[in-house]
């Protein structure tokens, strides 16, 4: 994972620290880890420049899915980020849905945890049948998080109706027995969104 906090949104100084990553010197630090056929990629993924990263493709000597930093591969940095038009791009060109970071999470975690809904649904969209989406959304982390728990932790509510909506659980426990219906805060949007879920279960 590039940016420490930002998918498990722990706690404030965690966003400070990541936050200090978008400064210069930061950025020079996170890329000098970059194996240098992959730097042109890890940039142009990290900044959402299209045209620099349709370039960095066509040069790309190794694979699509080879870990730029940390892990991640450019289509986990494009969703970790935000970058629609880049993910869609990378997904043109052959990008693995299913390739995980160092973490064991896949692009799919990435965007639930930051609440790109527009591209939680492309990623949605490009599995190839309904296995493919299931498995996208059962596959967990190195904490047992599924892209729900991201979405549930981040209160992110349209997200989370989406992937409730495809048939994600909102009962599956991580490893420190949490499911992703306890996450949100009482009273917030995500939590009655699971409450609501859960009594119309029970109806």
């Amino acid at each position: 994972m590039a940016v420490p906090g930002r998918r498990n949104g722990l706690n404030e100084e965690d966003d400070e620290e990541s936050n200090g990553l978008f400064g210069e010197e930061g950025l020079v630090a996170e890329e000098s880890d970059t194996p240098p056929h992959l730097r042109d990629l890890s940039h142009a993924a990290t900044h959402g420049d299209l045209n620099a990263l349709r370039l960095a493709i066509d040069n790309l000597s190794g694979s699509i899915d080879e870990p730029v930093e940390d892990g991640d591969t450019a289509l986990h940095l494009t969703c970790l980020y935000g970058h629609f038009e880049c993910a869609q791009l990378l997904l043109e060109r052959g990008a693995n849905l299913e390739a995980m970071d160092e973490d064991g999470a896949i692009p799919l975690h990435d965007a639930c945890a930051g609440g790109f809904i527009n591209i939680v649904q492309l990623l949605l969209n490009r599995a190839n049948n309904a296995e493919h989406i299931k498995r996208m959304l059962e596959s967990v982390d190195s904490e047992g998080d599924t892209p729900l728990h991201h979405a549930a932790r981040g209160e992110h509510a349209d997200v989370i109706r989406l992937l409730l909506s495809n048939g994600a659980s909102s009962t599956k426990q991580n490893l420190y027995g949490k499911t992703p219906a306890e996450l949100p805060e009482p009273g917030t949007d995500a939590r009655r969104l699971f409450e609501a879920t859960v009594t119309a279960m029970e109806i």
